[in-house]
């Protein structure tokens, strides 16, 4: 962590991401989101905790109403294939409740078993929401090769658009919803699930293009957009294990690093930052610092501590524990 230097603009809190530049790197930088934004972040876990269950009840109503009304065009339709797709947006909406659960559980005060609390309850939330994502693609990929293969035609094609319109647009309300909270907090969870949220949204749109297509003659454009809906799900699959597996694997954003680097080689009387650690659990952050200062005496020493945690706390505001040991300098 030697030889840190000082840029203008750097106290902006403006960090460049490396999105990549090739197609699917293109797709999950539009779909994918980042999973936090420091400059717009919660401080308060309890807040950051109440964003985020209000974010789950209300995306939950959003999604329940939508499936409500396309379980009324079902009664319209009489669709048996609606209806189909109607309890699979259902069962989707209730993969909130987990991570509801996790953040309720969350909040419970550590115990002598769990000595660092329930945080990672919601980690692990995540990893189911990873699971469900990926079984949709599997379904998703399956239905349209039997459907390549077995060629049935469509029917009550204008409820069947109505009912993909209104599916798409409630899943992707949620799912901007949801990333927003979810990078508002810090949580990687939260932010899986509006990719969830988005994928049904996909899947939904599918059906409103294989409907035009059969209305324009072309009945194979349901199972040819459905496979490659199927395509787009695994791309957001991809980024969604990846920030899920990194936050398991007590992985950080190397950008929030540097700015807590910045922030305690802002104070005075520290020479070097001999290490620096950060971990996610949850959608807060932990870690600790060992820095070598000038002070020549323990009390002097304490108060360049005491100074360089507040400066990392000010710089990262949904940091929950922070400690920073100090070393003498070398003569």
């Amino acid at each position: 962590m030697t030889g840190h230097q000082h840029h203008d603009g750097h106290d902006g809190h403006e960090h460049g991401h490396d999105h990549g530049h090739g197609l699917r790197d293109s797709i999950r930088h539009v779909v994918v989101p980042h999973t936090h934004d420091a400059a717009d972040s919660v401080d308060d876990a309890l807040e950051a905790s109440t964003q985020g269950i209000r974010a789950l009840k209300i995306s939950l109503v959003v999604l329940l109403a939508t499936t409500v009304l396309q379980g009324l065009i079902v009664a319209f339709s009489g669709s048996v294939a609606l209806l189909a797709d109607t309890i699979h947006n259902f069962s989707d909406a209730m993969t909130a409740v987990p991570l509801w659960v996790a953040f309720v559980l969350g909040r419970r005060a550590a115990t002598r078993r769990y000595t660092y609390g329930f945080h990672r309850a919601e980690d692990l939330a995540g990893l189911f929401i990873v699971f469900v994502v990926a079984l949709s693609a599997v379904l998703a990929a399956w239905q349209s090769i039997d459907r390549l293969l077995h060629p049935r035609p469509l029917e009550n094609l204008g409820w069947v658009i109505a009912a993909g319109v209104v599916g798409f647009a409630g899943n992707e309300v949620v799912a901007v919803y949801r990333t927003r909270v979810g990078r508002r907090i810090g949580s990687a969870a939260l932010v899986a699930d509006g990719v969830h949220a988005r994928t049904d949204g996909f899947t939904s749109l599918a059906v409103v293009i294989g409907g035009v297509g059969a209305l324009l003659g072309f009945p194979l454009a349901d199972p040819i957009v459905g496979l490659l809906i199927s395509v787009m799900i695994v791309v957001l699959l991809v980024g969604t294990v990846r920030a899920v597996g990194r936050r398991l694997m007590d992985g950080i954003e190397p950008e929030l690093v540097e700015r807590a680097d910045h922030a305690l080689h802002h104070v005075e009387d520290v020479l070097e930052v001999e290490q620096l650690r950060l971990r996610w659990v949850g959608h807060r952050l932990r870690g600790d610092a060992v820095v070598r200062v000038a002070a020549g005496d323990l009390v002097a020493a304490n108060a360049v501590a005491a100074a360089a945690e507040a400066s990392v706390r000010d710089h990262l505001r949904n940091l929950d524990e922070f400690s920073v040991r100090t070393l003498a300098a070398v003569a």
